[in-house]
């Protein structure tokens, strides 16, 4: 598969930006579709660098942008979002980090074997 020309990064971080109920529906439908999974994950990058670039970091909204995706991605990009979240030690990172583990998604994608 190759990754779908549009959305670019730079609209998807500008629609986690905002994060209003269409953005997020919005980022819902782009989800769904496993081609434009490269371009929802450079976004997630994309989004995180400018916050982290910012003169103002606010947390609170990178944690609560972290749980929503969290718990709205598909399992196929848990594992992708947490790496994401790891690929930086600024705080802007670490709240999203923080908001992601919060969800919980990734035990719900990969549930713990029962042994």
């Amino acid at each position: 598969m190759t990754s779908a020309p549009f959305p670019d990064s730079e609209t998807i971080a500008a629609k986690f930006s905002a994060l209003g109920e269409q953005d997020k529906s919005y980022l819902g439908l782009i989800m769904e579709n496993p081609v434009q999974d490269d371009s929802l994950i450079d976004g997630v990058h994309r989004h995180l660098d400018n916050a982290s670039r910012a003169p103002f970091l606010n947390s609170l909204k990178l944690e609560a942008f972290g749980k929503w995706v969290g718990d709205a991605a598909p399992p196929r990009l848990q594992i992708r979002l947490m790496e994401a979240s790891k690929s930086s030690q600024h705080p802007a990172y670490a709240a999203f980090r923080k908001g992601l583990t919060a969800s919980g998604g990734l035990e719900k994608a990969y549930p713990q074997a029962k042994i």
